[in-house]
């Protein structure tokens, strides 16, 4: 496993997209919700959330699909609209957020998930890691800096 150094990069597949984080993640999950399922062709989504100001593109635009949240608003999923690959979510439920999927990652090698969420729609098949926490749907805190899934 390699060291994470800030900021950190990524992009899509075909290089249209390019993007940075001028933050640490304030957390990094992996998503089993039916959205993540469908978006991203697999059992489930893995994320890195960083604050709202700290995502900057630099190259291209992501094209977004919007989708109810059952948190309020949209869970606004951002895409290459050249190559498909997925890069970014935006909650509307959670604004000062943005969720980055790992796979975008330039480097993904230091990626360390710290929770499942919506473990109510993982498959039986999907053997998710035991030592991590699980929650049925979103995270339940008081904590502001909580993002909640995607």
């Amino acid at each position: 496993m390699t060291t994470k150094t800030t900021p950190f990069s990524g992009g899509c597949a075909c290089g249209a997209i390019r993007y940075e984080s001028t933050a640490d993640p304030v957390m990094m999950l992996h998503c089993h919700c039916r959205d993540c399922q469908q978006s991203s062709g697999g059992p489930f989504s893995s994320f890195v959330i960083v604050p709202t100001e700290a995502f900057k593109l630099l190259q291209g635009a992501p094209r977004f699909h919007a989708s109810p949240s059952e948190m309020g608003g949209k869970t606004r999923r951002g895409f290459c609209p050249d190559c498909g690959s997925p890069i970014v979510v935006k909650p509307d439920s959670v604004t000062h957020i943005v969720a980055i999927r790992t796979a975008s990652l330039d480097d993904p090698s230091w990626f360390n998930p710290q929770v499942d969420v919506w473990t109510s729609d993982a498959h039986l098949w999907d053997k998710m890691n035991p030592a991590l926490p699980k929650f049925e749907k979103y995270p339940r805190s008081g904590n502001s800096a909580d993002p909640a899934a995607p």
